[in-house]
């Protein structure tokens, strides 16, 4: 097989997908890339895999990135911000007629995207999008309802929760920001609306979330893809959702206030004889409290959880499933990237369908052989107390009665 060229790879999120992939074994070869040497080949020398080699490029530079993937059999791209960097390396991907996985979750970048599903099929090229956590794994959860547990599918309600990560970086905040400051879609009633997170449009689909293994949350609007993707792959669908939150919580209400204060604004404005970004100032304040939010909280260790509850009929009844994937002791990167390489490495494999085009996961995604293999890796990265990461899958009966089906990810003897 050829390689695995991942774009970002000493990345937070980069890098857990290389790790991933070295634990694959139908993967032979992975190019680490970073727009620094130094950083891909410090990630070499730290996983010190044989199947691993350093790379420097700039996604900018077509020429440049055409010349690096031109002999890959798959692209994974882990650079954001995705709205500048994913449609791009798409073009790329389409120009030199490799496959093409990313995590992007952004709404404005996943409908660039979907935009280039003509010239994907016309150069025969199989994209799949999205294959991080949410969206990612979330698509994949309701995928794994309607297959098996479902006669229709008609909700799907999204929700996620991290928090406790050693940094947070400027682009992951201002990813933050943008979630508070734009439109977020909503599928309801069959009916696309549009949200806003701080306004009363979003307080109205706000919800208190008992996330499992993590708390009780207030569970806020966020504009993921998930809501404009599920539709058209579920024509029987009439709800979809999707709500977020970070904790600890004052630190997402520090957020909160300061983009109500103005200070999400991207233009420039002169203090004193200095022109400063607002959001640039936003961003170095939320940086420098974090420490201490996390500390007041006694947050020591990162952790998450994606609940995706799942409506529908089964045999003329009505059954609500609700998926609930938990991790301690590991965040945002293994959450996203972990999924990242094991689509990478179903594409490689041939297990992703031979349909050209730009796909959501719910559309492409073989669920039982990406299940299987994350079983495998999660296992391998000794990710979890030794049982695995806890999937629960929680079945609410017409009658309203509950039963827990236990599950986990990775679980050793």
């Amino acid at each position: 097989m050829g390689a695995i060229v991942v774009l970002g790879g000493a990345g937070g999120v980069g890098r857990v997908a290389v790790e991933a992939l070295t634990h694959i074994d139908a993967v032979d070869e992975v190019v680490v890339t970073d727009l620094r040497a130094e950083a891909a080949k410090a990630v070499v020398a730290e996983l010190g895999s044989p199947k691993l080699r350093a790379a420097a490029v700039d996604v900018g530079d077509p020429g440049a990135l055409d010349a690096l993937i031109g002999d890959a059999s798959v692209v994974l791209n882990c650079v954001g911000p995705f709205y500048r960097f994913g449609p791009p390396t798409l073009e790329a991907a389409i120009r030199c007629g490799v496959g093409y996985v990313d995590i992007c979750d952004d709404l404005d970048a996943t409908q660039a995207l979907l935009a280039l599903d003509d010239r994907a099929k016309a150069a025969g090229v199989t994209a799949l999008i999205g294959m991080g956590n949410s969206p990612g794994l979330a698509n994949i959860f309701v995928r794994l309802c309607a297959d098996g547990l479902l006669d229709e599918v008609r909700s799907a309600d999204i929700c996620h929760i991290h928090g406790g990560e050693p940094s947070e970086g400027a682009a992951v905040l201002k990813h933050r920001i943008h979630a508070m400051v734009n439109d977020v879609p909503l599928f309801i009633d069959g009916e696309m609306i549009a949200v806003r997170q701080l306004e009363a449009s979003g307080a109205e689909h706000t919800r208190e979330i008992d996330f499992a293994g993590v708390g009780t949350f207030p569970a806020f609007p966020y504009p993921h893809p998930e809501t404009i993707t599920l539709p058209t792959v579920f024509p029987t669908l009439r709800r979809a959702t999707n709500l977020g939150v970070v904790y600890p919580l004052p630190y997402f209400e520090m957020t909160q206030q300061l983009v109500r204060a103005g200070m999400g604004l991207e233009t420039p404005i002169a203090v004193g004889d200095v022109e400063v970004a607002p959001i640039d100032v936003m961003v170095a304040l939320l940086q420098h409290h974090r420490p201490a939010l996390l500390a007041e909280a006694a947050v020591t260790e990162p952790g998450g959880c994606l609940r995706v509850e799942v409506g529908g009929i089964k045999d003329g009844e009505e059954h609500t499933y609700v998926c609930s994937l938990t991790s301690a002791g590991s965040g945002a990167g293994e959450g996203t990237g972990i999924p990242a390489a094991l689509g990478a490495a179903l594409h490689l494999q041939g297990a992703i369908p031979d349909r050209p085009g730009v796909w959501p996961p719910e559309a492409i995604v073989p669920v039982d052989r990406l299940l299987g293999l994350a079983g495998e890796v999660v296992g391998r990265m000794s990710i979890g107390d030794g049982g695995g990461i806890p999937l629960t899958v929680e079945h609410i009966l017409p009658d309203g009665s509950r039963e827990i089906i236990p599950m986990a990810l990775g679980g050793q003897g």
